[in-house]
């Protein structure tokens, strides 16, 4: 089974994508399960869970740290917290996993944070090949599950990095660490300076100040 625990729609600021069309993207790209996981908000998340019949949609967020970004996953409310471990202590306290994403992209010094968290993101689909490579040899080190995903910030992308696992529950495979990460790298120049000017479209618009946070009913 084949899960992209990575993407984002336009409840990030880099990103215009519906939440239920990612549903649908995901399924008609054979995916189980995803992970709806915006910058600094769940909303995304919940608004794609709502959305789905038979795709699994897990609720996250990627929130930036002074160690990099980490990748909440399970969460029912918003992470409030800024700094490494404050941000891990409020995921693990919803009963989420923490996930250290893409670790060498941004993360000063990844095997310092990598200690801390429950899972390391060795496949990104946004990383150059050598970052993911070295990725896979942080989380063999540290004794860690490792999980893949696109980062999409367009529908294109979906489905370029996947989290592979067993059975059909994703949950339980990733807490039992038993997934591993693999796919196809994108063009990294092109992906990221999409993201940039969707960010600086939504800035001119108005469309991209932070959404107002919301808890799971």
């Amino acid at each position: 089974m084949f899960a992209d625990l990575h993407i984002h729609t336009r409840c990030s600021r880099d990103s215009f994508m519906d939440p239920a069309k990612v549903v649908g993207v995901a399924r008609e790209r054979g995916l189980a399960a995803i992970a709806v996981t915006d910058h600094d908000t769940i909303r995304g998340g919940l608004l794609a869970r709502k959305a789905s019949r038979d795709v699994t949609v897990i609720v996250g967020a990627e929130v930036r740290t002074e160690c990099g970004d980490v990748l909440g996953l399970f969460l029912e409310e918003e992470i409030t917290a800024r700094r490494f471990d404050d941000v891990v202590s409020e995921i693990r306290a919803q009963g989420g996993l923490a996930v250290l994403a893409h670790p060498y992209r941004g993360h000063p010094f990844p095997g310092r944070p990598a200690g801390k968290v429950d899972l390391i993101e060795g496949f990104n689909s946004r990383s150059r090949p050598a970052a993911n490579a070295r990725s896979m040899r942080l989380s063999r080190v540290c004794g860690k599950g490792t999980v893949g995903g696109s980062d999409a910030h367009v529908y294109a992308e979906i489905g370029r990095g996947v989290t592979v696992f067993a059975g059909e529950d994703i949950e339980e495979a990733l807490r039992a660490g038993l997934t591993a990460g693999s796919g196809r790298e994108s063009n990294y120049y092109l992906v990221h300076a999409l993201s940039c000017g969707i960010e600086r479209l939504k800035g001119l618009s108005g469309a991209g100040a932070p959404p107002s946070p919301v808890t799971a009913r």
